[in-house]
């Protein structure tokens, strides 16, 4: 398995390009499609789906794009599915006002604990609600992409829509039974292992 980190794309949010051979998914997407070419073409891979997170707008930023390019699915757990046609609830309109960002809808909604499979790629869905009402981690051999769950020393905010810190604290509790080896890949900074990553913050 080769994960290529395109970081940062837009607003400082990661965009990781998971290849197995010629197998290819695209966690979160904040880099443009011309990166994600070049990336595939490295590898020698082909795109076939894109895997989000949750659904702010900084991680569905270039998701039409994207889209448009590929002609791939977008993936998103089935609690935020409103949030990349909505203004307010994307959080758009929370840092940039009456400016706006609509994504088209997400072709595929996924539940907790779902296995995600794209050829030799095979994701689990661990559902870990608090950043947002759908944020997940995908489960991956000994892989995790955390999204704004949880970063290297902290964890995403909770007051934007859909946070709830108290779900948050026990999705940061979830992860800790996890095996502690686990690499974390976060939807912002570096990765680390869950280990660390856990031991800065509880």
């Amino acid at each position: 398995m080769e994960i290529t980190d395109l970081s940062p794309g837009g607003f400082a949010c990661a965009c990781y390009l998971v290849c197995e051979g010629t197998d290819a998914v695209l966690i979160d997407c904040s880099a443009t499609p011309e990166a994600v070419k070049a990336a595939l073409d490295k590898q020698g891979a082909r795109l076939a789906a894109i895997l989000c997170t949750h659904g702010h707008f900084d991680h569905i930023l270039t998701a039409d794009a994207m889209r448009d390019a590929f002609g791939v699915p977008l993936f998103l757990h089935e609690a935020d599915a409103e949030m990349p046609e909505d203004n307010e609830k994307n959080a758009f309109s929370v840092f940039f006002g009456n400016s706006s960002f609509h994504a088209r809808p997400a072709e595929r909604l996924f539940r907790d604990g779902e296995i995600l499979r794209f050829g030799a790629l095979a994701f689990t869905v661990m559902h870990t609600p608090g950043h947002s009402k759908g944020s997940s981690v995908f489960l991956l051999d000994n892989v995790a992409f955390t999204g704004d769950t949880l970063f290297v020393g902290g964890w995403g905010r909770t007051d934007l829509h859909g946070g709830d810190a108290f779900m948050l604290r026990r999705s940061l509790q979830s992860l800790s039974d996890l095996p502690k080896s686990i690499r974390i890949y976060p939807g912002h900074g570096g990765s680390s292992t869950l280990k660390n990553a856990l031991d800065l913050i509880l």
